[in-house]
Protein backbone atom coordinates (compact mmCIF):
# COMPACT_ATOMS: atom_id res chain seq x y z
CA UNK A 1 0.00 0.00 0.00
CA UNK A 2 1.33 3.42 -0.95
CA UNK A 3 2.14 6.01 1.72
CA UNK A 4 1.81 8.85 -0.76
CA UNK A 5 -0.60 11.64 0.09
CA UNK A 6 -2.47 14.16 -2.00
CA UNK A 7 -1.49 17.81 -1.98
CA UNK A 8 -3.83 20.77 -2.43
CA UNK A 9 -3.20 23.50 -4.99
CA UNK A 10 -5.39 26.64 -5.05
CA UNK A 11 -7.36 26.74 -8.30
CA UNK A 12 -10.46 28.21 -9.94
CA UNK A 13 -12.60 26.37 -12.48
CA UNK A 14 -13.91 28.83 -15.08
CA UNK A 15 -15.87 28.95 -18.29
CA UNK A 16 -14.60 31.37 -20.88
CA UNK A 17 -16.52 31.62 -24.14
CA UNK A 18 -17.29 28.09 -25.32
CA UNK A 19 -14.42 26.55 -23.34
CA UNK A 20 -13.70 25.87 -19.69
CA UNK A 21 -10.52 25.16 -17.81
CA UNK A 22 -8.62 25.18 -14.53
CA UNK A 23 -7.01 28.54 -13.64
CA UNK A 24 -4.01 29.02 -11.37
CA UNK A 25 -2.16 32.03 -10.03
CA UNK A 26 1.54 31.47 -10.65
CA UNK A 27 2.50 32.14 -7.02
CA UNK A 28 0.03 29.48 -5.83
CA UNK A 29 1.71 26.68 -7.77
CA UNK A 30 4.22 24.34 -6.11
CA UNK A 31 7.72 25.75 -6.56
CA UNK A 32 8.74 23.10 -9.10
CA UNK A 33 5.71 24.02 -11.23
CA UNK A 34 6.32 27.76 -11.25
CA UNK A 35 8.75 27.30 -14.13
CA UNK A 36 8.28 25.52 -17.45
CA UNK A 37 9.22 21.86 -17.39
CA UNK A 38 8.19 18.28 -16.72
CA UNK A 39 6.76 18.95 -13.24
CA UNK A 40 4.39 21.62 -14.53
CA UNK A 41 3.28 19.39 -17.39
CA UNK A 42 2.67 16.47 -15.01
CA UNK A 43 0.62 18.71 -12.72
CA UNK A 44 -1.57 19.91 -15.57
CA UNK A 45 -2.08 16.39 -16.90
CA UNK A 46 -2.99 15.00 -13.48
CA UNK A 47 -5.38 17.87 -12.77
CA UNK A 48 -7.18 17.29 -16.06
CA UNK A 49 -7.00 13.48 -15.83
CA UNK A 50 -4.63 12.71 -18.71
CA UNK A 51 -3.40 10.62 -20.34
CA UNK A 52 -6.65 8.68 -20.33
CA UNK A 53 -6.86 5.58 -22.55
CA UNK A 54 -10.63 5.57 -21.97
CA UNK A 55 -10.88 9.18 -23.26
CA UNK A 56 -13.39 10.12 -20.55
CA UNK A 57 -11.36 12.10 -17.96
CA UNK A 58 -13.19 10.35 -15.12
CA UNK A 59 -10.20 10.83 -12.81
CA UNK A 60 -9.71 14.55 -13.37
CA UNK A 61 -11.26 17.94 -14.02
CA UNK A 62 -11.27 17.64 -17.81
CA UNK A 63 -14.28 16.87 -19.92
CA UNK A 64 -12.52 14.71 -22.53
CA UNK A 65 -12.93 17.31 -25.28
CA UNK A 66 -10.53 19.90 -26.67
CA UNK A 67 -12.85 22.58 -25.20
CA UNK A 68 -12.45 21.28 -21.64
CA UNK A 69 -8.92 19.85 -21.52
CA UNK A 70 -7.25 23.12 -20.61
CA UNK A 71 -5.19 24.78 -17.86
CA UNK A 72 -4.16 28.42 -17.44
CA UNK A 73 -1.53 30.24 -15.37
CA UNK A 74 -1.82 33.97 -14.66
CA UNK A 75 0.60 36.31 -12.93
CA UNK A 76 1.35 40.00 -12.57
CA UNK A 77 2.69 41.07 -15.94
CA UNK A 78 6.40 41.21 -16.68
CA UNK A 79 5.63 43.48 -19.66
CA UNK A 80 5.26 47.28 -19.52
CA UNK A 81 1.73 48.66 -19.83
CA UNK A 82 0.13 45.26 -19.20
CA UNK A 83 -1.74 43.96 -16.16
CA UNK A 84 -1.23 40.21 -16.38
CA UNK A 85 0.73 37.52 -18.17
CA UNK A 86 -1.50 34.70 -19.40
CA UNK A 87 -0.01 31.28 -20.19
CA UNK A 88 -2.19 28.54 -21.63
CA UNK A 89 -1.67 24.77 -21.81
CA UNK A 90 -3.77 22.50 -24.02
CA UNK A 91 -3.66 19.08 -22.36
CA UNK A 92 -3.80 16.07 -24.63
CA UNK A 93 -6.61 13.69 -23.73
CA UNK A 94 -5.07 10.31 -24.45
CA UNK A 95 -1.36 11.12 -24.74
CA UNK A 96 1.15 12.30 -22.16
CA UNK A 97 1.91 15.84 -23.26
CA UNK A 98 0.82 19.44 -22.91
CA UNK A 99 0.80 21.62 -26.03
CA UNK A 100 2.07 25.16 -25.37
CA UNK A 101 2.24 26.24 -29.02
CA UNK A 102 -0.81 28.52 -29.14
CA UNK A 103 -3.45 30.52 -27.34
CA UNK A 104 -7.04 29.74 -26.38
CA UNK A 105 -9.17 32.66 -27.54
CA UNK A 106 -12.20 31.57 -25.55
CA UNK A 107 -10.29 31.33 -22.27
CA UNK A 108 -8.77 34.74 -22.99
CA UNK A 109 -12.18 36.01 -21.88
CA UNK A 110 -11.90 34.21 -18.55
CA UNK A 111 -8.29 35.38 -18.19
CA UNK A 112 -9.49 38.98 -17.95
CA UNK A 113 -12.15 38.12 -15.39
CA UNK A 114 -9.83 35.87 -13.35
CA UNK A 115 -7.19 38.59 -13.26
CA UNK A 116 -9.66 40.79 -11.38
CA UNK A 117 -10.96 37.95 -9.19
CA UNK A 118 -7.41 36.99 -8.19
CA UNK A 119 -6.28 40.52 -7.32
CA UNK A 120 -3.78 40.67 -10.19
CA UNK A 121 -5.16 43.98 -11.52
CA UNK A 122 -4.20 47.07 -9.53
CA UNK A 123 -7.17 48.30 -7.51
CA UNK A 124 -6.97 51.81 -8.93
CA UNK A 125 -7.60 50.41 -12.42
CA UNK A 126 -10.91 48.82 -11.39
CA UNK A 127 -13.88 51.24 -11.44
CA UNK A 128 -16.61 50.93 -8.86
CA UNK A 129 -19.11 50.38 -11.65
CA UNK A 130 -18.58 50.21 -15.38
CA UNK A 131 -15.96 48.44 -17.46
CA UNK A 132 -12.46 47.44 -16.39
CA UNK A 133 -9.95 47.34 -19.24
CA UNK A 134 -7.62 44.42 -18.53
CA UNK A 135 -4.40 44.45 -20.54
CA UNK A 136 -3.31 40.85 -21.07
CA UNK A 137 0.06 39.67 -22.33
CA UNK A 138 -0.50 36.33 -24.05
CA UNK A 139 2.77 34.59 -23.19
CA UNK A 140 2.39 31.62 -25.56
CA UNK A 141 2.39 33.80 -28.67
CA UNK A 142 3.71 37.14 -27.33
CA UNK A 143 0.63 39.15 -28.23
CA UNK A 144 -1.58 41.69 -26.46
CA UNK A 145 -5.25 41.03 -25.74
CA UNK A 146 -7.52 43.68 -24.27
CA UNK A 147 -10.49 42.40 -22.27
CA UNK A 148 -13.31 44.83 -21.48
CA UNK A 149 -14.73 43.27 -18.30
CA UNK A 150 -17.93 44.67 -16.75
CA UNK A 151 -17.74 45.36 -13.01
CA UNK A 152 -20.28 46.16 -10.30
CA UNK A 153 -19.12 47.41 -6.88
CA UNK A 154 -15.49 46.74 -7.91
CA UNK A 155 -16.32 43.06 -8.60
CA UNK A 156 -16.63 41.26 -11.92
CA UNK A 157 -20.21 41.36 -13.18
CA UNK A 158 -20.65 37.78 -14.38
CA UNK A 159 -24.40 37.56 -14.92
CA UNK A 160 -26.23 39.29 -17.76
CA UNK A 161 -28.37 38.77 -20.83
CA UNK A 162 -25.65 38.26 -23.47
CA UNK A 163 -26.29 34.99 -25.29
CA UNK A 164 -23.44 33.09 -26.91
CA UNK A 165 -24.24 30.18 -29.21
CA UNK A 166 -22.58 27.08 -27.79
CA UNK A 167 -23.09 28.20 -24.17
CA UNK A 168 -26.21 27.12 -22.29
CA UNK A 169 -26.99 30.18 -20.17
CA UNK A 170 -26.74 33.94 -20.80
CA UNK A 171 -24.08 35.99 -19.00
CA UNK A 172 -22.48 39.43 -19.05
CA UNK A 173 -20.78 40.40 -22.31
CA UNK A 174 -16.99 40.76 -22.38
CA UNK A 175 -15.53 42.40 -25.49
CA UNK A 176 -12.11 41.10 -26.54
CA UNK A 177 -9.60 42.91 -28.72
CA UNK A 178 -6.78 40.85 -30.19
CA UNK A 179 -4.11 43.41 -31.09
CA UNK A 180 -1.82 42.77 -34.05
CA UNK A 181 -3.10 39.18 -34.18
CA UNK A 182 -0.88 37.97 -37.03
CA UNK A 183 1.83 35.65 -35.71
CA UNK A 184 5.07 36.53 -37.45
CA UNK A 185 6.90 33.52 -36.01
CA UNK A 186 10.31 33.32 -34.44
CA UNK A 187 12.13 35.00 -37.28
CA UNK A 188 9.42 37.31 -38.53
CA UNK A 189 7.42 36.69 -41.65
CA UNK A 190 4.11 37.09 -43.36
CA UNK A 191 0.57 36.73 -42.08
CA UNK A 192 0.32 34.39 -45.07
CA UNK A 193 3.46 32.28 -44.55
CA UNK A 194 3.49 30.86 -48.06
CA UNK A 195 3.24 34.34 -49.56
CA UNK A 196 -0.05 33.45 -51.26
CA UNK A 197 -3.70 34.04 -50.42
CA UNK A 198 -4.56 30.66 -51.96
CA UNK A 199 -2.21 27.73 -52.49
CA UNK A 200 -2.44 24.35 -54.13
CA UNK A 201 -1.83 22.10 -51.13
CA UNK A 202 -0.70 18.58 -51.96
CA UNK A 203 -2.04 16.16 -49.37
CA UNK A 204 -0.82 12.53 -49.47
CA UNK A 205 -3.65 10.03 -50.09
CA UNK A 206 -6.13 12.91 -50.44
CA UNK A 207 -5.09 14.95 -53.47
CA UNK A 208 -4.39 18.59 -54.24
CA UNK A 209 -6.66 21.08 -52.50
CA UNK A 210 -7.06 24.83 -52.72
CA UNK A 211 -6.05 26.19 -49.32
CA UNK A 212 -5.66 29.50 -47.52
CA UNK A 213 -3.02 29.27 -44.80
CA UNK A 214 -2.90 32.13 -42.33
CA UNK A 215 -1.21 32.90 -39.02
CA UNK A 216 -3.64 35.25 -37.28
CA UNK A 217 -5.06 34.39 -33.87
CA UNK A 218 -3.78 30.89 -34.41
CA UNK A 219 -2.17 29.22 -37.44
CA UNK A 220 -5.07 27.89 -39.52
CA UNK A 221 -5.50 25.96 -42.75
CA UNK A 222 -8.74 26.75 -44.59
CA UNK A 223 -10.11 24.56 -47.38
CA UNK A 224 -13.38 24.57 -49.31
CA UNK A 225 -16.02 22.25 -47.85
CA UNK A 226 -17.13 21.13 -51.33
CA UNK A 227 -13.58 20.07 -52.26
CA UNK A 228 -13.53 17.47 -49.47
CA UNK A 229 -17.10 16.26 -49.85
CA UNK A 230 -18.89 18.44 -47.28
CA UNK A 231 -21.49 21.21 -47.33
CA UNK A 232 -20.34 23.28 -44.35
CA UNK A 233 -23.53 22.47 -42.43
CA UNK A 234 -22.10 19.42 -40.64
CA UNK A 235 -22.52 18.88 -36.90
CA UNK A 236 -20.13 16.97 -34.65
CA UNK A 237 -21.69 13.55 -35.14
CA UNK A 238 -21.16 13.73 -38.91
CA UNK A 239 -17.39 14.02 -38.47
CA UNK A 240 -16.24 12.81 -35.07
CA UNK A 241 -17.53 9.26 -35.45
CA UNK A 242 -15.95 8.84 -38.88
CA UNK A 243 -12.38 7.60 -38.45
CA UNK A 244 -11.63 7.94 -42.18
CA UNK A 245 -12.79 11.55 -42.17
CA UNK A 246 -10.70 12.36 -39.11
CA UNK A 247 -7.65 10.77 -40.72
CA UNK A 248 -8.22 12.86 -43.86
CA UNK A 249 -8.45 16.07 -41.83
CA UNK A 250 -5.27 15.19 -39.95
CA UNK A 251 -3.49 14.56 -43.26
CA UNK A 252 -4.58 18.01 -44.46
CA UNK A 253 -3.48 19.57 -41.17
CA UNK A 254 -0.05 17.94 -41.32
CA UNK A 255 0.44 18.97 -44.96
CA UNK A 256 -0.52 22.52 -44.05
CA UNK A 257 1.81 22.57 -41.03
CA UNK A 258 4.70 21.49 -43.25
CA UNK A 259 3.86 24.07 -45.91
CA UNK A 260 3.56 26.82 -43.27
CA UNK A 261 6.94 25.92 -41.78
CA UNK A 262 5.48 25.02 -38.38
CA UNK A 263 7.04 21.56 -38.45
CA UNK A 264 9.92 20.04 -40.37
CA UNK A 265 8.73 16.43 -40.52
CA UNK A 266 5.25 14.85 -40.42
CA UNK A 267 6.17 13.04 -37.21
CA UNK A 268 6.47 16.36 -35.36
CA UNK A 269 2.72 16.93 -35.77
CA UNK A 270 2.02 14.26 -33.15
CA UNK A 271 3.42 16.58 -30.46
CA UNK A 272 1.81 19.67 -31.97
CA UNK A 273 -1.89 18.88 -31.93
CA UNK A 274 -3.06 22.37 -30.92
CA UNK A 275 -1.63 24.10 -34.01
CA UNK A 276 -2.33 24.55 -36.81
CA UNK A 277 -6.11 24.33 -36.89
CA UNK A 278 -7.94 22.91 -39.89
CA UNK A 279 -11.22 24.47 -41.02
CA UNK A 280 -13.53 24.21 -44.01
CA UNK A 281 -15.71 26.96 -45.44
CA UNK A 282 -18.80 27.22 -47.60
CA UNK A 283 -21.23 29.88 -48.82
CA UNK A 284 -24.35 30.46 -46.69
CA UNK A 285 -27.18 27.94 -46.69
CA UNK A 286 -29.94 27.03 -44.25
CA UNK A 287 -29.17 24.43 -41.56
CA UNK A 288 -30.27 23.29 -38.13
CA UNK A 289 -27.74 23.90 -35.35
CA UNK A 290 -26.91 21.37 -32.63
CA UNK A 291 -29.41 23.02 -30.27
CA UNK A 292 -32.21 22.66 -32.82
CA UNK A 293 -32.21 26.35 -33.71
CA UNK A 294 -32.57 27.05 -37.42
CA UNK A 295 -29.79 29.15 -38.94
CA UNK A 296 -30.99 30.76 -42.15
CA UNK A 297 -28.69 31.57 -45.03
CA UNK A 298 -29.71 35.21 -44.64
CA UNK A 299 -28.42 35.20 -41.05
CA UNK A 300 -24.77 34.65 -41.98
CA UNK A 301 -22.08 35.63 -44.46
CA UNK A 302 -20.55 32.16 -44.69
CA UNK A 303 -20.36 28.77 -42.97
CA UNK A 304 -17.27 27.50 -41.16
CA UNK A 305 -16.49 24.24 -39.41
CA UNK A 306 -13.20 23.78 -37.56
CA UNK A 307 -11.40 20.90 -35.90
CA UNK A 308 -9.50 21.17 -32.63
CA UNK A 309 -7.25 18.44 -31.25
CA UNK A 310 -8.45 16.07 -33.94
CA UNK A 311 -12.21 16.51 -33.47
CA UNK A 312 -14.84 18.86 -34.91
CA UNK A 313 -15.41 21.67 -32.41
CA UNK A 314 -18.94 21.97 -31.02
CA UNK A 315 -18.94 25.70 -31.78
CA UNK A 316 -15.84 27.70 -32.74
CA UNK A 317 -12.47 28.28 -31.12
CA UNK A 318 -11.90 31.94 -30.27
CA UNK A 319 -8.49 31.99 -31.91
CA UNK A 320 -9.90 30.36 -35.05
CA UNK A 321 -12.61 33.04 -35.07
CA UNK A 322 -9.81 35.62 -35.20
CA UNK A 323 -8.31 33.76 -38.15
CA UNK A 324 -11.72 33.66 -39.84
CA UNK A 325 -12.33 37.37 -39.35
CA UNK A 326 -8.83 38.26 -40.51
CA UNK A 327 -8.95 36.04 -43.60
CA UNK A 328 -12.42 37.35 -44.46
CA UNK A 329 -11.05 40.90 -44.41
CA UNK A 330 -8.50 40.07 -47.12
CA UNK A 331 -10.01 40.00 -50.62
CA UNK A 332 -9.23 36.78 -52.46
CA UNK A 333 -8.83 34.27 -49.63
CA UNK A 334 -11.06 31.19 -49.54
CA UNK A 335 -12.79 32.63 -46.47
CA UNK A 336 -13.41 35.96 -48.19
CA UNK A 337 -14.67 34.28 -51.35
CA UNK A 338 -17.05 32.03 -49.39
CA UNK A 339 -18.47 35.20 -47.83
CA UNK A 340 -19.08 36.68 -51.27
CA UNK A 341 -15.78 38.46 -51.82
CA UNK A 342 -15.00 42.16 -51.65
CA UNK A 343 -13.78 44.34 -48.81
CA UNK A 344 -15.08 43.45 -45.35
CA UNK A 345 -14.50 44.71 -41.83
CA UNK A 346 -16.69 42.09 -40.12
CA UNK A 347 -18.40 38.78 -40.84
CA UNK A 348 -21.02 36.67 -39.14
CA UNK A 349 -20.40 33.00 -39.75
CA UNK A 350 -22.41 29.88 -39.03
CA UNK A 351 -20.87 27.14 -36.88
CA UNK A 352 -22.32 23.90 -35.44
CA UNK A 353 -23.91 25.64 -32.43
CA UNK A 354 -25.17 28.78 -34.18
CA UNK A 355 -23.52 31.99 -35.33
CA UNK A 356 -20.71 34.33 -34.29
CA UNK A 357 -19.71 37.80 -35.44
CA UNK A 358 -16.05 38.83 -35.56
CA UNK A 359 -14.57 42.07 -36.84
CA UNK A 360 -11.15 42.74 -38.37
CA UNK A 361 -9.63 45.37 -40.63
CA UNK A 362 -6.83 44.42 -42.99
CA UNK A 363 -4.44 46.70 -44.85
CA UNK A 364 -1.79 45.97 -47.45
CA UNK A 365 1.54 47.78 -47.40
CA UNK A 366 4.34 46.99 -49.83
CA UNK A 367 2.67 43.73 -50.71
CA UNK A 368 2.32 42.54 -47.10
CA UNK A 369 -1.05 42.20 -45.37
CA UNK A 370 -1.44 43.35 -41.79
CA UNK A 371 -4.32 43.46 -39.33
CA UNK A 372 -4.21 45.90 -36.42
CA UNK A 373 -6.82 44.10 -34.33
CA UNK A 374 -9.70 41.64 -34.34
CA UNK A 375 -12.73 42.09 -32.10
CA UNK A 376 -15.37 39.70 -30.77
CA UNK A 377 -17.71 39.32 -27.81
CA UNK A 378 -17.69 36.40 -25.37
CA UNK A 379 -18.59 35.85 -21.71
CA UNK A 380 -17.03 34.18 -18.67
CA UNK A 381 -18.07 32.83 -15.30
CA UNK A 382 -16.49 31.22 -12.25
CA UNK A 383 -17.88 27.69 -11.91
CA UNK A 384 -16.01 26.57 -8.80
CA UNK A 385 -13.12 27.74 -6.66
CA UNK A 386 -10.97 26.27 -3.94
CA UNK A 387 -8.27 23.64 -4.46
CA UNK A 388 -7.45 20.81 -6.80
CA UNK A 389 -5.81 17.72 -5.33
CA UNK A 390 -3.08 15.67 -6.96
CA UNK A 391 -0.71 12.95 -5.70
CA UNK A 392 2.33 14.55 -4.12
CA UNK A 393 4.81 12.75 -6.38
CA UNK A 394 3.43 14.60 -9.41
CA UNK A 395 5.39 17.73 -8.53
CA UNK A 396 8.75 16.08 -7.85
CA UNK A 397 11.48 16.47 -10.44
Amino acid sequence: MSNLQQIKVPATYMRGGTSKGVFFSLQDLPESCQVAGAARDRLFMRVIGSPDPYAKHIDGMGGATSSTSKCVILSKSSQPNHDVDYLYGQVSIDSAFVDWSGNCGNLSTAAGAFAIHAGLVDAERIPENGVCVVRIWQANINKTIIAHVPVTHHQVQELGDFELDGVTFPAAEIVLEFLDPADEGDGGGSMFPTGNLIDDLEVPNVGTLKATMITAGIPTVFVNAADIGYTGTELQEAINGDTKALAKFEAIRVAGALRMGLIKTPEEAIKRQHTPKIAFVAPPTDYVSSSGKVVNATDVDLLVRALSMGKLHHAMMGTAAVAIGTAAAVSGTLVNLAAGGGERTAVRFGHPSGTLRVGAEATQTKGEWTVTKAIMSRSARVLMEGWVRVPEDVIYE
